[in-house]
């Protein structure tokens, strides 16, 4: 997090949803949530900036009830951090906490789906987890790292909602945000064709059902090593 906190007048020229800045037709409280949330795991607000809810609220033209309703959601899941007298600041995804806490959480819960999975998995499934890795083909092709992103997380959501595991799939979900910040985070400097690829003979691996094929590929894929002065692998 940034030493000292900059406020936040306007939003990101990126972050605006559609050409004219307001919001998409749907449940406003949502729309709010997702522009925000898109905005924060993308980097376009730095760590430490201060969400001003009423620069916010003019910017999505919108009242300032959904931001604040937004911004306690994303505090839930650990995007912001709301600090007394001063409002909400953007947390960052540290080196430190993908390697020592996310990874090692997504290790246990992936290792424990995938092996229930196997035995689960229906053909429709396995297509639906295939869809996955031709939306991250046609996202490489165009290098849209975002659409590359939500088809790798889906990719492995499926695979853990087929396991049945409940408990397992609840923990994934409450991590998901954070486990897509960092794919932001170092994703911009990895392949997105080596992304596919990895899905691909991942998905392969799945479909003999072995999990002594599974596994390893599994580990190595989730595992990514973040040296000092920047990532050599990609997060996936």
């Amino acid at each position: 997090m940034a030493a000292t906190p900059k406020p936040v007048d306007v939003l990101p020229a990126e972050m605006t949803p559609v050409a004219d800045g307001g919001l998409k037709p749907g449940p406003r409280g949502q729309q709010v949530v997702e522009a925000l949330r898109t905005a924060i795991i993308a980097g376009r607000f730095e760590p430490g900036a201060r969400l001003i809810e009423s620069a916010l609220s003019a910017e999505l033209g919108t009242s300032r009830g959904p931001v604040r309703e937004a911004l306690r959601q994303l505090e839930n899941e650990g995007l912001v951090m709301s600090l007394p007298y001063r409002g909400a600041i953007v947390l960052g995804v540290s080196d430190e906490e993908v390697q020592h806490v996310l990874i090692p959480i997504r290790l246990t819960v992936e290792r424990y789906s995938f092996a229930k999975a196997l035995e689960t998995m229906t053909d429709e499934d396995f297509a639906e987890v295939a869809k996955q890795v031709w939306l991250m083909e046609q996202a490489a092709k165009s290098g849209d790292l975002t659409k590359a992103v939500e088809a790798d997380l889906q990719f492995h959501d499926l695979v853990i909602s087929a396991s049945g595991q409940t408990h397992t799939l609840q923990i994934w979900r409450s991590i998901w945000p954070r486990i897509r910040a960092y794919f932001f985070r170092y994703g911009r400097s990895s392949s997105l064709e080596e992304m596919v690829e990895d899905h691909r003979v991942l998905l392969a691996a799945l479909q003999t059902r072995d999990p002594k094929r599974v596994m390893p590929l599994l580990e190595r894929h989730i595992a990514i090593s973040i040296p000092p002065q920047g990532p050599k692998r990609k997060a996936r």
